[in-house]
């Protein structure tokens, strides 16, 4: 049992973790409001316009076990500076593409920027590593939530940069650099302690398949992935939706600022309502919102629509999401962590991935109009809610264990 000692560094732990999702994590919704635009410009079949942010994502995927094993090894400091340093590096070599006028450069730096967004991911579980069971969910939901900055700071950064160079969108990637230089020096006040070496002795704990195995990981880690993954599908195509539908890349940058902050915004109470209501509770709501977003996305496309559609996409991702990160968190022992967290972070990233290369498709290839993809995208939301939901009832009807 922790004492009210570890919530005081857990608290300066979370202060800390929350200007790094604020201030690091403002790269996410820069390179998702400009990744598809740039991909659209030097692919040369549009089908592929969303390849780079499906790249990210793969990067993030294919990083997730490494990641996870550096800072089950040498602390959650080492896995965060590892991270940053491929930010930086992935801007610059994403720069270098945008510059050369190639596609394929262009991508490899997007694969390199996965890495940071591995590494993001973490943000969430560290929070909770010197929390106590009480303190546990409001920490995640308050590093959830540093998000808030980011979705203001992301877009008008690209408002400022994205044309600030003859080349397109360059200016964005250095800005990138620059975020991630300045922005690792956070990592230097982070009181986590490293893992302790396991004895010859210590619980091995459970292999990744007994983890799987169990009802409310295996339940969790659906909802993670679903809930992820179905954001991601809707939020990488709507600024090529937009832009299709006549609008500006200013209009498409106010919408997805929109829908960071709708993301974010909520995490200041979703972890008191995770307390009041219960988890299970949490997780169903959000997925119901998700497909409230769907329904209106396909009432039309309106401004209004993209931006209400969006606003409920956002909210819905942060019930799903963070609810099933809580439940996970209280579902494995201290020293199944490493294995635990790398693998959700995989099977969730493998999901996104494949969301994200779906969206081009649909997006671009489906239908003769931007209209028509649009409407594609989001009906394919419907099978994986209905999964999802499945789940949760499934959970919901097995006996309790006293």
């Amino acid at each position: 049992m922790t004492t009210p000692t570890d919530d005081r560094v857990a608290k300066k732990n979370v202060a800390i973790l929350v200007m790094a999702q604020a201030f690091l994590g403002a790269q996410m919704p820069m390179i998702f409001t400009i990744g598809g635009l740039a991909g659209q410009s030097l692919a040369s079949n549009p089908c592929f316009a969303t390849l780079p942010i499906s790249l990210i994502v793969a990067g993030s995927m294919m990083a997730a076990t490494p990641i996870s094993a550096i800072m089950q090894r040498w602390g959650r400091r080492a896995g965060f500076f590892t991270g940053a340093l491929f930010g930086a590096f992935g801007g610059m070599v994403g720069a270098y593409g945008l510059y050369l006028g190639s596609f394929p450069v262009f991508l490899l730096g997007s694969l390199l920027t996965g890495v940071y967004m591995s590494a993001h991911g973490f943000y969430r579980f560290a929070a909770a590593d010197t929390a106590s069971e009480e303190f546990r969910p409001k920490a995640i939901s308050y590093v959830m939530a540093g998000g808030l900055l980011s979705a203001i700071i992301g877009p008008q950064l690209v408002k400022a940069t994205s044309q600030a160079f003859v080349i397109p969108f360059f200016g964005t990637y250095m800005a990138v650099i620059a975020v991630n230089v300045v922005g690792a020096a956070l990592f230097l006040f982070l009181d986590i302690p490293k893992p302790p070496v396991p004895s010859h002795d210590a619980p091995k704990g459970r292999s990744r398949i007994e983890l799987l195995k169990t009802p409310v990981i295996a339940v969790a880690v659906i909802c993670a992935m679903v809930s992820y993954a179905l954001m991601n599908l809707v939020m990488t195509s709507t600024p090529l939706a937009v832009v299709g539908c006549g609008y500006t890349e200013g209009n498409a940058a106010d919408v997805v600022t929109s829908h960071v902050l709708a993301m974010y915004v909520p995490s200041f109470f979703t972890g008191h309502l995770i307390a009041r209501f219960g988890v299970e509770k949490i997780v169903a709501a959000g997925l119901v919102i998700l497909a409230g977003a769907g329904a209106v996305a396909l009432q039309g496309v309106d401004l209004g629509n993209f931006f209400i559609a969006l606003v409920l996409l956002g909210v819905g991702w942060n019930f799903g999401f963070i609810g099933a990160t809580t439940m996970l968190a209280g579902a494995h022992e201290p020293h199944e962590r490493g294995r635990m967290q790398g693998l959700n972070d995989l099977l969730v990233f493998g999901g996104v991935t494949m969301a994200s290369l779906a969206s081009g498709g649909l997006m671009n290839c489906s239908g003769g109009s931007p209209v028509d993809g649009w409407s594609a995208v989001n009906m394919a939301m419907a099978p994986f809610l209905v999964l999802a939901g499945g789940a949760l009832v499934w959970l919901a009807l097995r006996p309790k264990r006293v």
